[in-house]
């Protein structure tokens, strides 16, 4: 499968949404997202859905990255999966409990949909062993943000916020 061109839906779109989003707009992809509300400061070429089977329903490839909460737990189940289609592909860079996994894999197995990739998992770092056994499941080991430029990046604003603190400034981020 090649990206370009792809109908990408985005769950939450939020700052990692927006930046994914973002990039693959790079590859002429057509953008298209679900959140709790439509936003406003989006491009206007964003396709808004307030009905996550009805964005499924209408995209190439799912990219899950909303923030994971009551609301949100198993927010990709079986009717998403079946909406997203056997063409479609889901990708979780989010939270794991936010896809039901047991569905997933049982849609996987059944090619009702075309595949999966996987960053998070429900219950990590237990991985379910039936994704080991499919060539339609791409896996990675929630490492996603570890390159040399995010290590760097973090190291610099440890930096930042330590000067920051001991100067009697106000810290560069909120520690919660």
């Amino acid at each position: 499968m090649t990206v370009g061109g792809k109908r990408i839906g985005i769950l939450g779109l939020g700052s990692i949404g927006s930046e994914t989003a973002r990039r693959l707009e790079a590859f002429g992809c057509r953008i298209s997202y679900y959140s709790r509300k439509k936003k406003t400061s989006v491009p206007s070429s964003y396709t808004y859905f307030s009905d996550v089977c009805e964005l499924a329903a209408h995209i190439d490839v799912l990219v899950v990255s909303c923030a994971l909460n009551s609301e949100t737990k198993h927010i990709v189940n079986k009717k998403v999966l079946e909406a997203l289609g056997k063409q479609g592909f889901v990708i979780n860079i989010g939270r794991g409990m936010l896809i039901d996994e047991k569905e997933l894999v049982r849609c996987l197995k059944n090619s009702e949909i075309a595949g999966a990739g996987l960053d998070v998992f429900e219950n990590e770092p237990f991985v379910p062993p039936e994704f080991y056994q499919m060539d339609n499941v791409v896996l990675s080991p929630h490492t996603s943000v570890v390159t040399e430029e995010s290590i760097s990046a973090i190291g610099e604003l440890v930096r930042a916020n330590l000067e920051a603190f001991f100067s009697g400034k106000p810290l560069l981020s909120r520690i919660v």
